[in-house]
């Protein structure tokens, strides 16, 4: 029976670190579905959705995770996850939120607050602090992709993100 796994790990950034992780998965005989990779300043971290089959697989893969630490320096951590059945899962539409202004603290929680109150699905989110050339203020950007519950109208997703925009003194727009 195939199994689902999930496996994220972090390092400091060099050269043939995916080549590293990459290599425990293809040897177990698995197969790589789906990834997520950045680097952040020195540290570099990866998120794997892979499947495979076999006898022990989980206990042979949580092994070769040590063995990464240990010889590799690369911290890994694995999961089996459950594949959902697609019939069972809510109506949903996405949508990116755009997040703009001066960095301040809790601009994060107050965003995804927000959205968790109203069942509202983070998929993925980057942000940025930048250095604004023209006056030396920090600005914080931030992109989230969201999955958002079709009973939740856009209008009614503008006007709450827009208070909390309002509160935080940044921008918030909806593309």
């Amino acid at each position: 029976m195939e199994k689902k796994f999930v496996m994220t790990a972090f390092c400091k950034d060099r050269p043939g670190i995916v080549a590293d992780i990459t290599e425990i998965i293809f040897q177990a005989g698995c197969n790589l579905e789906d990834s997520t990779m950045t680097s952040i300043l020195d540290e570099f971290a990866i998120i794997l959705l892979f499947s495979g089959k076999g006898d022990n697989l989980e206990e042979q893969l949580l092994k070769d995770c040590r063995r990464l630490e240990r010889e590799k320096g690369i911290t890994a951590f694995l999961r089996s996850v459950e594949i959902k059945d697609k019939k069972s899962q809510k109506r949903i539409y996405t949508k990116t939120i755009n997040v703009d202004g001066v960095d301040q603290s809790g601009i994060v929680y107050r965003v995804s607050r927000f959205l968790a109150d109203d069942d509202i699905n983070i998929e993925s989110l980057t942000s940025k602090r930048l250095i604004s050339p023209e006056t030396g203020t920090a600005i914080y950007a931030m992109d989230i992709k969201v999955q958002i519950p079709e009973e939740i109208s856009l209008e009614q997703l503008e006007k709450g993100l827009s208070r909390v925009g309002e509160e935080l003194n940044v921008e918030i727009v909806i593309g």
